[in-house]
């Protein structure tokens, strides 16, 4: 081999090993950096222990307190956001090292993570409307409608309650937005969090009655086995006897700190592993009957909204083909509002926000859940299929519309029996996407309680932890359901399409 050969993949050789020797060495030294990295987990809607800062960042007597016990053990924290309910099985998937959230301390989640000691001491309090004066103990909620937020142990009480009707919300200022509107009777929830929602918000149509529900303890929640529970425990007793605690928590309540030193939680031990994947097919099995009547409704939830979005888009469709100028400005100002503009934020709107800006103009009105998650699939929807139903219309041949008119058949004839039969064969297939889009797109009705299939699921994982097994159930669901879906619409567009039936006819003589 040539000299020049060799000096050219010697040199590519050395330059290869050098890049490989940084890499490795970049790699050793973020393992040396992340040991020192706690990743913590926290919901940031539940003030004033958890919430955004006007600057973006996180704030609250929770955020403070894993700061200074992070500095006592010489680590650096990383905040998560995540829901409530999502909590502890990140923790188990160990995406994240710990969770602070005003985690209530039970048997039942020892059994899934560990807890550190106790750092508040906190209790569960009923909120209800100020002129309720009905409601004073959990006896006087029977068959009452609740509001809770998922996977708290408000909810776990709220159950237990004889005859009531939970409505489960993503979290705290949800379910108390939707007691100023009156959707629900009262909410069940921690009495801290509560009293500040009242007290920073001004809410003065909403009480909380003076009985206090429980007494819990809040605790900071690791995975099984976890390295860090020792140095959290050891920040945390190092924080209560140097005073630290005690100004943080005089910062967020204006209050002196109640001891902690002597503070003991039943059933503390912690216990055994979550089950093994074995067990995943038993849980599953008994989830499953719940998750399809959970498919049910999200199938009539489905067809309801394609049929009434059906109906407006065809309307809108129409519109945008007008001769009338501010009809189609209309109609494509509508359209571009609701394709433009998140699905979500468009249930958000109708469920909260009309009735709270009715009713602070002095009028009594709200959504009931149904009203409201079909309103909003509907009116979306109605922006799209009236695209489909506008393309449909434009695809028939201008000779057949002249043809039509020749024979003397009126523009309304010419559209019944002539071009709307032809456009609504060609549209078939993006109406089916559409239902399966929105079949899909239920699932964002969860976020005011309504519970449909990921709602059930949602529910599930908040009693047992096997977030795994009961989405993935979930998700066979939902691949079920658009399956079947997609082969109704494939069938449907072979029976109406003339080619394959004038075959089929002709095969049969």
């Amino acid at each position: 081999m040539p000299n020049f050969l060799r000096s050219r993949w010697l040199q590519r050789f050395v330059f290869g090993c050098s890049c490989l020797l940084l890499i490795l060495l970049g790699h050793s030294t973020s393992i040396a950096q992340s040991q020192n990295v706690l990743r913590v987990g926290t919901e940031p809607a539940f003030p004033p222990f958890e919430f955004q800062a006007p600057g973006g960042g996180l704030q609250g007597f929770d955020i403070d307190l894993m700061q200074a016990i992070a500095q006592a053990e010489g680590l650096r924290v990383e905040f998560q956001s995540l829901p409530f309910d999502g909590l502890i099985p990140a923790l188990q998937a160990r995406t994240v090292d710990a969770a602070i959230s005003s985690m209530t301390i039970t048997a039942e989640r020892q059994q899934t993570v560990d807890f550190s000691r106790p750092y508040f001491k906190a209790g569960l309090a009923i909120a209800v409307r100020a002129n309720n004066t009905n409601t004073t103990d959990l006896a006087s909620l029977q068959n009452q409608t609740i509001g809770v937020q998922i996977g708290t142990t408000g909810a776990e009480t709220a159950r237990k309650i004889p005859g009531a009707t939970i409505r489960t919300f993503d979290s705290a200022p949800l379910a108390l937005q939707a007691l100023l509107n009156g959707n629900v009777s009262a909410v069940i929830n921690d009495a801290p969090v509560t009293l500040y929602a009242i007290k920073a918000n001004n809410l003065t149509g909403i009480k909380v009655t003076s009985q206090l529900l429980t007494e819990e303890f809040y605790g900071v929640a690791m995975p099984k086995n976890s390295p860090n529970l020792d140095r959290i425990n050891a920040g945390l007793t190092r924080i209560l006897s140097n005073g630290t605690y005690d100004q943080i928590y005089r910062k967020w309540f204006n209050a002196q700190a109640p001891s902690l030193a002597t503070a003991t939680v039943p059933g503390s031990t912690p216990q055994s592993e979550t089950a093994p994947l074995a067990t995943s097919g038993a849980v599953i099995t008994r989830a499953l009957p719940i998750l399809l009547q959970g498919a049910l409704i999200t199938l009539q939830l489905t067809a309801l909204s394609v049929l009434l979005g059906l109906i407006g888009g065809t309307l809108m469709g129409l519109a945008r083909l007008s001769a009338s100028r501010p009809l189609r400005w209309f109609a494509r100002a509508y359209i571009d509002f609701f394709r433009g503009t998140p699905l979500l934020v468009q249930i958000l709107m109708i469920y909260f926000g009309i009735p709270a800006l009715v009713q602070g103009l002095g009028f009594t009105f709200t959504f009931n859940r149904l009203g409201a998650a079909v309103l909003a699939l509907s009116l979306n929807s109605t922006a799209y299929l009236a695209e489909i139903v506008r393309a449909g219309i434009q695809s028939i041949e201008v000779g057949q519309v002249e043809a039509a008119q020749s024979l003397g058949l009126g523009p309304g004839q010419t559209l019944r029996y002539v071009v709307f039969p032809q456009a609504f064969r060609r549209m078939l297939p993006p109406l089916g996407n559409e239902f399966i889009t929105l079949l899909k797109d239920t699932s964002l009705v969860s976020v005011i309680g309504f519970e449909e299939l990921l709602r059930r699921g949602q529910l599930i994982v908040a009693d047992n932890y096997r977030a795994f097994e009961i989405y993935a159930a979930v998700a066979l669901v939902y691949l079920v359901l658009n399956l079947l879906s997609s082969q109704a619409f494939s069938f449907l567009e072979a029976r109406m399409n003339p080619n394959k039936r004038s075959r089929q006819s002709s095969s049969s003589d």
